[in-house]
């Protein structure tokens, strides 16, 4: 089973599927490796090698030929941004926001003005995720209306093929989630047009179509809508439909990076903990009932032992519970694996509980191989393995004299695995987030017991019961998350809750996973404080920086926005925020703050916000609040809510300059006349800066127009020289001027850009402007962040050719 993650994780890092023909090829190769092994008798020792490279090559192809499979629907290029006529029923539960709602759509029929029907077009993809915004007051467009799931309707929308942002460490893979989820088209909602004879393109054609899936998703918003019903304007009731249907969307991001500092996170859902609980729960008390069978004149044991009937029931339990969860991925491997310990007791094989849990691994992998891709999987598999592992495999305590001794010996279990746990999993915590919650067995020895046997158990109950008791039962359990969310702020609020450090490299995870293991070996083990010795490169490792009198440059992928890390070796700014995402939503807490702590970057010397506009600022609170940033320059108003929370700002002028580790930096607009006036726009304020290394500089041209670019060619043409330019205005058609090109002479030119943004940015006459100028381009929608290195000579590295993925739109 290990062999076969193994050869499913090989292809998850490939950044092409092999053809059919190889496949097969490998497939060969794995049935000749059998033969071999059945027909003559190898050394022992070469056993266990040969078993473990058929179980990787078969894991390698299984993976492919799934991959193979899902990837064939595919939205044809030629329809991106274009309109399409979808009809098909609601596939999910849907998400309310402010703005309009988000849900998945099962498509049944495509057809397009002017083409007809395009269903029978090989492959279209047959479940897209859709956006429907509502329309602004005073506007001629329809409003939206709230749908359900299991309904059919028709849609006008506009699609796009799966793109999201690619960023290095700590991004999130969007993509290959879409990938997971079997959505391999995202768009958005066409509103009609609220005119006597216009076309209603969008519109409800029955209200309900029957399927399994949709059962369960109407079962589930029925319950959401009870909550919601029973605590209306409540702070935490997404807390309670987490728990209840697993749907952690209506969670704010301030909660998350509360529970997530803590340790708690895992907690915050349909987890495989309250799966297990509530398995265990119905399984104990079928147990209890069977072997008295007390409501029968029979003795129901001696036809089935009540093992098999309380392992049957908790279960079949287990596959209600995960249904509620919508059978998300995580509640599916929690399923596999307590239907693989039933499957065992029934069949009186449950003699290694180390062979039980590689089954299910097995099992896991095979269901999902993209599995493999997800913190979670890594997360719940090493905390049982460690916990094995620890305990020599031991779950149960023996069986003592008197209670206390037994509550003794029951103590001393659970702090042995919460000791095994904590220490077990720091090495893999570290490697998949770059930091650890100090504070996170305290927090979970208060929250696992409340939440858990509390809390849930409360809500859960409170969801499906009459309306009166379930108003009671669901405003009980709110005061207990009410209460366990003040303790957790406090905690939280401490600089020592959480411990950062720069994401380690897999060979020094490596080592410091051995250190580990043999630091829980049993206490017989030889020389056991060497574990400690293999950590301490983990602990003691510092962030990369560059050397002195060069500068690194890292424009991220934000999407359509600006945000620039500049380091140089003692030092960092960063130019921009990127953009605000929504309500609780920004780049600041999405992007920018995951990158620097898995960077081990805890403070920033400047942070500059070019201008007042969402896609430069929008993420300077989160950062503000989250980060410690010595000084914000900007060019925004005094009165903005990010300059009030700055411990120290500065307005960007011209002719500021100062020096950093050999490195120099200079403001060139706007001019100290600009603030005085109120004629300009935020983009001719935009605050313009020029960094010099010894050998290269670069110049951050914010959203300059070309009046702005004129007032720079003709006031101090000899200063706009620079080997990298920030393309200024994403590459508007408004702005890279000819005579601003001829004047700065970049080599290289960046356009920070998100994928099919509606601005159309970058225009494609300025971006061959920059061409025939023979610029060389680069775009973060093609290319992911981009890193430069200002040294003896310019280094670039994209981050999407150099950590090209076979699902990548490239």
């Amino acid at each position: 089973m290990l062999g076969l993650v193994f050869g499913v994780a090989i292809l998850q890092q490939q950044a092409a599927l092999l053809s059919y023909n190889l496949l097969a090829l490998l497939v060969v190769s794995a049935l000749f490796i059998i033969l071999l092994l059945l027909k003559y008798k190898l050394v022992p020792w070469m056993h266990l090698p040969a078993r473990f490279a058929v179980a990787a090559l078969l894991g390698f192809v299984w993976a492919s030929a799934y991959a193979h499979f899902y990837m064939r629907e595919e939205l044809p290029k030629k329809w991106e941004n274009q309109d399409v006529v979808l009809t098909g029923t609601i596939d999910s539960l849907p998400f309310q926001f402010e703005h309009g709602q988000r849900f998945n759509f099962a498509v049944e029929q495509v057809r397009a003005d002017g083409v007809g029907d395009l269903t029978g077009i090989a492959h279209w993809p047959s479940k897209v995720a859709l956006s429907w915004y509502g329309a602004d007051r005073g506007s001629d467009m329809r409003q939206v209306t709230t749908v359900q799931p299991g309904e059919r309707w028709q849609f006008k929308v506009r699609l796009k093929r799966p793109h999201g942002n690619a960023n290095p460490l700590a991004g999130f893979d969007y993509e290959a989630w879409l990938l997971e989820q079997g959505i391999r088209a995202t768009g958005t909602v066409r509103l009609d047009k609220f005119e006597p004879e216009a076309i209603i393109y969008n519109r409800k054609l029955a209200d309900f179509v029957w399927s399994i899936n949709n059962v369960v998703e109407y079962s589930r918003a029925k319950l959401r809508d009870r909550i919601h019903a029973a605590l209306p304007g409540q702070q935490y009731a997404g807390v309670l439909v987490a728990l209840v249907v697993g749907d952690q969307r209506e969670i704010p991001q301030s909660d998350w990076t509360i529970f997530n500092r803590v340790g708690i996170g895992h907690l915050i859902s349909i987890s495989g903990l309250h799966i297990t609980m509530v398995a265990g729960l119905f399984a104990g008390l079928v147990f209890y009932f069977w072997r008295r069978s007390f409501f029968l004149n029979i003795s129901l044991p001696l036809r089935l032992p009540a093992q098999k009937a309380a392992a049957l029931a908790g279960a079949l339990m287990a596959l209600v519970y995960v249904a509620l969860a919508g059978f998300g991925l995580p509640a599916q491997r929690t399923l596999i694996m307590l239907s693989v310990v039933a499957v065992a007791i029934w069949t009186g094989r449950i003699s290694s509980f180390s062979a039980v849990l590689s089954l299910a691994l097995g099992l896991v992998v095979l269901a999902d191989p993209w599995a493999v891709l997800s913190a979670g999987f890594w997360l719940s598999f090493s905390a049982v393995g460690v916990i094995v592992f620890a305990t020599g495999g031991q779950g149960r305590v023996k069986p003592q004299e008197s209670r206390a001794a037994g509550l003794i010996a029951s103590l001393r279990s659970a702090s042995l695995m919460q000791y095994a746990v904590t220490l077990g999993m720091i090495p893999l915590t570290m490697f998949l987030f770059g930091q650890i919650s100090l504070i996170s067995p305290l927090a979970n020895a208060i929250a696992i017991p409340l939440v858990s046997f509390v809390v849930t158990p409360l809500a859960l109950v409170g969801s499906i019961l009459p309306a009166l008791l379930s108003g009671w039962l669901l405003q009980i359990a709110h005061v207990f998350v009410d209460f366990l969310a003040r303790f957790l702020t406090y905690f939280s609020a401490s600089p020592y809750a959480v411990w950062t450090a720069p994401v380690p490299s897999f060979w020094l995870f490596a080592l410091a996973m051995a250190g580990v293991l043999w630091l829980l070996a049993p206490r017989a083990w030889p020389l056991r404080w060497l574990g400690l010795v293999c950590c301490l490169p983990l602990l003691l490792q510092t962030s990369q920086k560059p050397a002195e009198g060069e500068l690194a440059v890292t424009a991220l992928d934000v999407g359509q926005g600006m945000a620039l890390l500049l380091e140089t070796a003692h030092h960092r700014l960063l130019y921009d925020s990127g953009p605000s995402l929504g309500l609780d939503s920004d780049s600041g807490s999405r992007v920018i703050l995951p990158y620097l702590h898995a960077r081990g970057i805890n403070e920033l010397d400047v942070m500059m916000i070019s201008h007042n506009d969402n896609d430069h600022s929008g993420g300077a609170l989160s950062i503000l609040k989250h980060l410690p940033v010595g000084l914000l320059s900007t060019s925004l108003s005094l009165d903005s809510p990010i300059v009030q929370t700055a411990k120290q700002h500065r307005r960007c002028v011209g002719g500021q300059s100062w020096d950093w580790d050999g490195v120099h930096f200079e403001v060139l607009q706007p001019g100290s006349a600009s603030y005085e006036s109120t004629k300009w726009k935020p983009n001719a304020r935009s605050c313009v800066l020029k960094v010099s290394a010894k050998l290269h500089s670069i110049l951050l041209a914010g959203d300059i127009e070309a009046i702005q670019e004129d007032e720079l060619v003709n006031s101090i043409p000899q200063k706009l020289k620079a080997d990298v330019l920030l393309a200024p205005h994403h590459g508007s058609g408004t702005s890279s001027t000819e005579p601003f090109l001829k004047v700065v002479q970049p080599e290289l030119a960046i356009f920070q850009v998100g994928y099919l943004n509606r601005y159309h940015h970058p225009k494609p006459e300025v971006f061959q402007r920059y061409a025939d100028f023979g610029i060389k381009r680069l775009r973060t929608d093609e290319s992911g962040a981009i890193s430069i290195q200002f040294g003896a000579s310019l280094k670039t590295s994209q981050f999407r050719q150099e950590n090209a993925r076979y699902w990548f739109d490239r």
